[in-house]
C-alpha cells in the first residue's frame, strides 16, 4: 500500500491521519481573532483634539527682547497667545499683561533660552503671538509713503529698516512672499517695536506690484549707488514709493525698469555705498523733509 503524501511534499502521514483541509472560509485553528479597536480613552480623545491647537501654536510668531515684546503687547493688531518671562520681567510688564489678559508662565533665564532661537538675546521675555495679517496692495493709502524691498533677506537689515520706517511714519513696507525673512524672531528684535507700527504688504510678483502702484499714482523712486541723479535733487511728492535692493545685487532689472526715477545718495566721503538699512534711513530723512516742505 502506498501512503499518501501531504500537500507540501513532506514525509507521509500514518494511515488514517491524512491531512484534511478546513472548509473554505473557515478560520484555521490557532489563528488570531479579528481585533476590535476599543474606543479611545477620554484622555486620548482630548489629546487628539489638542493637535490642531498645537499645530496652530507651532506656527505662532516668537517675539523676544523687552522692547519688542512690550510693543507687541501694546499693539491692538497683535493677538498674543502666551508669555514666558522671568519674575522681574513679568513685573515690569504687569500693566500690559493685565490689559491683554494673557497667560504668563514664570521661568528662569535658561528655561526661556531653551524655548527661544539659538543665541537669541531674549532679555527674560519670549512672546508667542499670532502673525500679523498682511496688507493687500489695494489697501495702500492714496497719499502714502511706502518702502519697497527687492529681495532683501537679512532679518537684521529688514528689522532696522522697519524701525526707521516707524520713526518716519511710513505707511507700509512692501516685499515679496519669497526671498524675504520671517517677520518675527531676530527681525522683530532688530525692529525694536517697529514691526507693530508699519503694516507689511506681501506680493508674489514685485514688478507687477510696481505696475499697480504706478496705476495708483505712486511716484516710484529706485535707490541705486550708480543712479544718474542725486536723491536730494529729485522733486518728490505723495504718494511715494522708495525701492531698495539687496546689498551687492542692488535692484533687479525688472524693478529698475518700473521705477520712474533712479537716484543715488550723494555722499561726500570716499565710501559711496552704505549698508541698506543705513541708506534707507538717509533716504527717508531726505524724502520726509522734501515732502513736508512741499505741503
Amino acid at each position: 500500500m502506498t501512503r499518501k503524501r501531504n500537500r507540501r511534499g513532506a514525509a507521509p502521514l500514518p494511515p488514517g491521519r491524512e491531512e484534511r483541509r478546513p472548509p473554505r472560509g473557515a478560520r484555521a485553528e490557532g489563528a488570531l481573532a479579528p481585533v476590535t479597536q476599543p474606543d479611545p480613552s477620554p484622555a486620548l480623545r482630548d489629546a487628539r483634539r489638542e493637535k490642531p491647537r498645537e499645530r496652530r501654536e507651532a506656527e505662532a510668531a516668537r517675539i523676544y527682547g523687552f522692547h519688542s515684546v512690550e510693543a507687541a503687547l501694546k499693539a491692538p493688531r497683535r493677538e498674543p497667545i502666551r508669555l514666558y518671562a522671568t519674575a522681574a520681567a513679568a513685573e515690569r510688564l504687569q500693566p500690559e499683561i493685565a490689559a491683554r489678559g494673557i497667560e504668563v508662565r514664570i521661568m528662569s533665564l535658561d528655561e526661556i533660552a531653551a524655548r527661544a532661537p539659538r543665541e537669541a538675546v531674549h532679555q527674560g521675555v519670549l512672546l508667542e503671538a499670532r502673525p500679523l495679517a498682511p496688507m493687500d496692495i489695494s489697501e495702500l493709502p492714496e497719499k502714502g509713503l511706502v518702502i519697497v524691498l527687492d529681495q532683501i533677506t537679512d532679518p537684521h537689515n529688514v528689522g532696522a529698516i522697519l524701525r526707521t520706517a516707524a520713526a518716519f511714519a511710513v505707511d507700509a513696507l512692501l516685499t515679496t512672499e519669497r526671498h524675504s525673512p520671517e517677520f518675527s524672531g531676530a527681525l522683530a528684535k532688530s525692529a525694536s517695536g517697529g514691526l507693530e507700527h508699519v503694516p507689511i504688504c506681501t506680493v508674489t510678483n514685485l514688478a507687477r506690484a510696481l505696475d499697480e502702484m504706478g496705476d495708483m499714482g505712486y511716484l516710484r523712486v529706485g535707490l541705486d549707488s550708480e543712479g544718474p541723479v542725486p536723491l536730494a535733487r529729485v522733486a518728490l511728492s505723495r504718494p511715494l514709493a522708495l525701492a531698495l535692493g539687496a546689498e551687492g545685487k542692488g535692484l533687479r532689472r525688472l524693478t529698475r525698469e518700473r521705477c520712474d526715477v533712479l537716484a543715488r545718495l550723494e555722499l561726500p566721503g570716499a565710501i559711496k555705498s552704505l549698508n541698506v538699512s543705513n541708506a534707507c534711513a538717509i533716504a527717508l530723512a531726505l524724502a520726509y523733509g522734501k515732502l513736508e516742505a512741499g505741503k
